[in-house]
């Protein structure tokens, strides 16, 4: 048992962008799907499927390369940790990296980036931000 499963998928999906991978396949969650399509909405990843499976259903990540085979995340980190949760109110939320980066919230509408939850006017705990 994981105790800090968005760490691990963060992990995950950092390890498979040093090494080029294509895809990487991770446990499903609800969390885990709500990030996956936030990075896709921002267009960090091309894109995600579910995969049915025992006992416990994968979350299958097709990640993104520019043209010559550059990373397009370059950065993610695990900022609202299980010791210690990190929360936002909307008039707090910064942008990442003077706007080229984003922040990834757990809100009461759903996992959002930083932009859509100024835009909706929630704040929410900040779970990671990404460039």
């Amino acid at each position: 048992m994981l105790s800090d499963p968005i760490a691990d998928m963060l992990t995950r999906i950092r390890n498979a962008v040093r090494v080029r991978h294509a895809v990487v396949d991770m446990p499903l969650s609800k969390v885990k799907r709500g990030v996956a399509d936030v990075l896709k909405r921002e267009g960090y990843i091309w894109d995600w499927e579910e995969i049915q499976a025992q006992p416990v259903n994968i979350l299958r990540i097709h990640l993104k390369y520019g043209p010559n085979g550059e990373q397009v995340i370059r950065h993610i980190k695990r900022i609202s940790k299980p010791g210690r949760r990190i929360y936002s109110k909307v008039q707090e939320l910064r942008p990442v990296l003077g706007g080229l980066g984003i922040a990834v919230l757990s809100t009461n509408r759903g996992v959002l980036s930083d932009r859509e939850a100024r835009t909706q006017k929630v704040g929410g705990e900040v779970l990671c931000e990404v460039w």
